[in-house]
């Protein structure tokens, strides 16, 4: 559903011919370095807060109530906003990307790990044989040709039997949303309010709701343990010595710059502009949108907006209030074309701004946004179409100054904007 787009200096010449050499700014060593130190704060923020999480998690199973459940979710939500602020760290650097999927896949066929309405979900898909394999309630499993003992749930069952199994990407069996689906449960609301409602007896041995809480509570147990080891994994990487680091270092300056350039573009137009944003209003679908289970999109969308703009300016807020700031890849634009380096600012702080109305729509009760994209809905869907336009524009800004850099990157693109007809929209 998806395609690129590449960027190079070569084609954009006449935008650099008359830009005047480098004025004193930071070196591209120095702002490769802070980029470096920014991504290690920010998934240490992330790692603290699956920590804090896997401990509510702990809770609820020891001790199932509404009021442990309650605590649960919230630790869900607390942990969102800095995991989605990292994700300008995908696309330009490959050990991310390749991480990624453990840790924040999306969309699942939830079928796979528990039960389901069936009036609405169904009982079987012609694109995945294990739609409704429901691991929870089944002690065997037929995989392809194999015949998998599920006898005991843990890390190795769901990482490695379960995870994209029989290569399908909607196989999604770990990470934030598996762990998000077992603590809110379907939303069987569509584009009406309301969230999953999971009951907290889901867990509760004694007095068991849906069957299997045993199973249940071990699922949960070993994805939110998994969630704190994937996130040490990465945490590691960035590192002064860690691999992260190692693989910026083999890319050069230019390489490096270049790596920051395409995260932020690529975030900004095919996947948060285009897949995560555009495809749910185009097809007015609340299954397109990335906390399903939760409501908590507009946050996770707001989060990475204001993780590209910490990017951008070198500058990072910590989970604790402490501020880590140094040279930027704003300031080092600045330093070749000051003028497109403006024009960036601009426009990540208005699509802030657009972020903002939006997220203020959803934390006020005025609705959620899974109805915000729903059909016969224009006030909601131009919040959401306004920060689809901000995204599209921060965008076109980021290639001005990739053109004035004289480097090259490949942003991915979207059917979603670039060819809407493919995806069946109007």
């Amino acid at each position: 559903m998806t395609r690129t787009r590449l960027l190079a200096a070569a084609a954009v010449a006449a935008l650099t011919a008359a830009t005047p050499a480098f004025a004193a700014g930071p070196t591209a060593s120095e702002v490769v370095t802070q980029y470096g130190d920014i991504a290690l704060a920010m998934y240490s923020d992330a790692l603290a807060g699956a920590k804090t999480l896997d401990a509510a998690v702990g809770a609820l199973i020891a001790t199932p109530s509404e009021a442990t459940l309650a605590a649960a979710r919230k630790a869900w939500i607390d942990a969102r906003p800095a995991y989605q602020q990292t994700e300008g760290f995908r696309f330009g650097n490959a050990i991310v990307d390749d991480w990624e999927g453990r840790v924040n896949a999306w969309p699942l066929d939830e079928g796979l790990i528990d039960y389901v309405d069936t009036a609405s979900y169904g009982d079987a898909s012609d694109e995945n044989p294990l739609y409704a394999a429901n691991v929870i309630a089944s002690k065997t499993l037929q995989i392809g040709p194999d015949t998998v003992d599920a006898s005991t749930i843990d890390v190795a069952l769901i990482r490695d039997r379960l995870q994209e199994a029989q290569d399908v990407e909607s196989n999604v069996a770990i990470g934030y949303h598996a762990i998000e689906f077992l603590l809110w449960g379907q939303d069987l609301n569509g584009t009406g309010p309301g969230a999953g409602n999971r009951p907290y007896t889901d867990y509760d041995t004694a007095n068991c709701t849906n069957g299997n809480c045993d199973r249940r509570g071990a699922y949960l147990k070993a994805a939110t343990d998994l969630l704190v080891a994937d996130l040490e994994e990465m945490v590691g990487n960035w590192q002064k010595d860690g691999a992260a680091r190692a693989q910026l270092a083999e890319k050069g300056e230019d390489g490096g710059i270049a790596t920051i350039l395409t995260g932020l573009g690529s975030l900004s137009y095919g996947e948060l502009g285009g897949e995560r944003m555009k495809l749910g209003l185009l097809l007015h679908d609340p299954e397109e949108e990335h906390d399903c289970f939760s409501d908590n999109t507009h946050n996770s969308h707001y989060y990475d907006i204001v993780g590209m703009s910490e990017i951008w300016h070198g500058k990072y807020t910590r989970a604790d209030g402490t501020v880590l700031e140094g040279p930027s890849i704003a300031a080092y634009a600045a330093a070749k074309d000051e003028a497109a380096a403006k024009r960036v600012d601009a426009a990540i702080a208005a699509t802030l701004a657009k972020a903002q109305v939006m997220k203020d729509r959803a934390d006020s009760g005025v609705e959620a946004y899974d109805q915000m994209i729903g059909p016969d809905n224009p006030e909601g869907n131009k919040v959401v179409e306004d920060v689809i336009d901000g995204l599209v524009g921060q965008t076109r800004a980021i290639e001005a100054v990739v053109a004035s850099l004289g480097v090259e990157i490949t942003v991915e693109g979207s059917d979603s904007l670039d060819n809407p007809a493919a995806v069946g929209a109007p």
